[in-house]
């Protein structure tokens, strides 16, 4: 699969706002139940909201035949705040790739540590990549109770 990364634009606002929705609610009931994906994600998505959103974050959309499968989120103190995968391409190297674009980037940059708040899913992806756990989060997203990981990784 050719991903290309490339920087955010405007005209990807949309598609994004499309992909965090899609990617959210593919979740497994199981590990968040459908209130929390919706609270999480609302149905429609806030599309002015994610415009302003986007054009402040500049994440990072990893493209393959012209769509959008994927995109990540590094401001300037190493912090990732959203990494997402559309669910047709998860398990296909998008997000790898995404993170090994961003990291690369931060040691550029000079940036000593990435950390991330990084949902039940995502963990253990981070946690491949030498993130370490510092603590679970339990938080209040739209009126319902959700849970995620506060993780970190140092450079010398």
């Amino acid at each position: 699969m050719q991903i290309t990364i490339l920087p955010y634009t405007d005209e990807n606002a949309t598609e994004i706002a499309d992909l965090h929705h899609a990617a959210v609610h593919a979740i497994e009931p199981f590990i968040y139940s459908l209130k929390q994906q919706e609270a999480w994600a609302h149905t429609p998505p806030n599309y002015p909201y994610w415009k302003k959103r986007l054009a402040l974050k500049k994440p990072f959309v990893a493209v393959f035949e012209e769509s959008i499968v994927g995109f990540i989120e590094l401001e300037v103190d190493g912090h990732i705040d959203c990494a997402y995968t559309h669910p047709y391409y998860q398990k296909r190297g998008v997000m790898t790739k995404l993170y090994a674009y961003i990291e690369a980037l931060a040691y550029q940059k000079g940036i000593k540590r990435l950390y991330v708040e990084a949902s039940l899913v995502s963990q253990s992806f981070f946690e491949k990549r030498g993130f370490v756990l510092l603590h679970h989060n339990v938080l209040t997203r739209n009126g319902c109770v959700l849970m995620n990981a506060t993780m970190e990784k140092t450079f010398n």
